[in-house]
């Protein structure tokens, strides 16, 4: 198992994670790319912590996944299945397994102060908070990827799924953008992946 965790995981993080795998006994799969999430824990029907993380990550955000989803299940046993998911109980779990972590010789340094911040009180995704977003997604294997953010107010772009939007303005720290074909707002993340559609 380690030489699969040493595949995915920063050098120096893949013996702590191997032994958090261990004691709360973890079954955990490596699966292809899904859009919606990063990772996921579930128990499973025969009682098996079930835990699975996409292969696509970078190492950095591979790591912060897997501990995210290993905080679920120390949660949940510790406090009970009846909190709140991302709730306080997580939060603390989350930042308490990812002290180990929060070093030099496995973060860059690029990383470490925006991790710090974020785990002063970490959300139910690291995407949310834009600032770390960015700088993990510049360990991305992905060569000319554009963000919402740098496209110009009024210009068009495209998601994933093929939905066309106008760039609108900022509203707090989001993109206000209207999709073209329904005339309705919806709010993006700076951090966004789009395709820039000729003016």
């Amino acid at each position: 198992m380690s030489e699969v965790l040493a595949k995915y995981l920063p050098e120096h993080a893949v013996v702590t994670c191997f032994e958090l795998i261990k004691a709360n006994q973890v079954h955990l799969k490596i699966v292809n790319e899904r859009q919606t999430r990063h990772g996921d824990y579930r128990k499973g029907i025969s009682g098996k912590h079930e835990i699975t993380v996409n292969a696509n990550l970078n190492k950095y955000r591979f790591l912060i996944t897997l501990v995210h989803e290993i905080a679920h299940l120390v949660a949940f046993e510790k406090f009970g299945r009846n909190i709140k998911p991302h709730g306080a109980e997580w939060k603390y779990t989350f930042q308490r397994l990812m002290v180990p972590f929060i070093r030099p010789e496995i973060f860059p340094n690029q990383l470490l102060g925006l991790l710090a911040q974020h785990f002063k009180n970490p959300t139910a995704s690291s995407d949310t908070d834009a600032r770390l977003a960015l700088a993990l997604k510049q360990f991305d294997e992905k060569d000319d990827v554009t963000y919402v953010f740098q496209v110009p107010d009024g210009g068009y772009f495209r998601i994933k799924n093929g939905r066309i939007f106008q760039k609108k303005g900022i509203r707090v720290k989001r993109h206000e953008c209207l999709e073209v074909k329904t005339g309705r707002l919806f709010l993006f993340n700076p951090n966004a992946e789009v395709e820039i559609l000729p003016g």
